[in-house]
């Protein structure tokens, strides 16, 4: 095992003030445990400062730091040096910015327009329904709760969207409609009827093409392909 690795990245350059887009070349030196975001700030310090990408908790939870690393979206926060040369079989990187929002600079996109699509759904309960226990607080049973429980770990990095090759054309999102169907199957809403509406809208689930490649780059290992067929299949309960 290497203690460190001669790296070179090709990384995707944009300077907003003049519209200028360039891929520039780095070569540096990272040790075997750095995250990518680690290599990112080794390079703001030791090469180029002007180098911009984004990040927040690198604890993979917030899905800001997503990056399309040798044409697969992923954290960066999340991606050793060791680990990422094992998996590509290289020491050599193409990275670049996701595809789901306009890019702001460098690797920074525009993550409000990116949620566009999932505030469309309205992820929250839009219609509460009676509680059952009423002056207490609204108990889900786990066996409940088990049926939609992996969907609710989506942190929105917005990998699935970049990756699936429908959401280009017309369609929400993976990460949109597992957002919607979370709801869809949570006891406490009863506005089914508005989400559904949109779920099988011309924007909706019959736009997916069911390549899968949302559940093969989903950092949480969701399987959101599973969840989208339940929404096309209509079950919910």
């Amino acid at each position: 095992m290497k203690e460190r690795y001669a790296l070179t990245l090709n990384i995707s350059r944009y300077d907003p003030a003049t519209r200028k887009s360039w891929v520039q070349e780095y070569r540096i030196e990272a040790g075997r445990i750095l995250r990518f975001t680690d290599v990112f700030r080794k390079i703001n310090k030791e090469l180029d400062p002007t180098f911009a990408w984004n990040s927040s908790c690198e604890h993979a939870q917030c899905g800001s730091c997503s990056v399309v690393i040798n044409g697969k979206p992923m954290l960066a926060c999340e991606l050793l040096v060791e680990n990422s040369v094992e998996q590509f079989k290289t020491e050599t990187f193409t990275i670049g910015p996701i595809t789901v929002a306009p890019v702001l600079r460098d690797l920074i996109v525009d993550l409000e327009k990116a949620y566009d699509r999932v505030h469309s759904i309205q992820p929250f309960i839009i219609k509460p329904s009676k509680n059952p226990h009423q002056g207490e607080e609204y108990r889900i049973s786990p066996r409940v709760m088990e049926k939609y429980l992996e969907a609710t770990r989506c942190v929105n990095c917005f990998c699935c969207a970049t990756a699936c090759i429908s959401s280009q054309k017309g369609f929400i999102g993976p990460n949109a409609v597992l957002a919607s169907l979370v709801r869809i199957m949570d006891p406490r809403e009863d506005a089914t009827e508005e989400r559904l509406k949109l779920l099988y809208s011309g924007e909706g689930v019959y736009r997916c093409h069911t390549s899968m490649a949302c559940s093969s780059v989903c950092p949480k290992k969701i399987d959101v392909a599973h969840f989208i067929g339940m929404v096309k299949e209509g079950l919910f309960s």
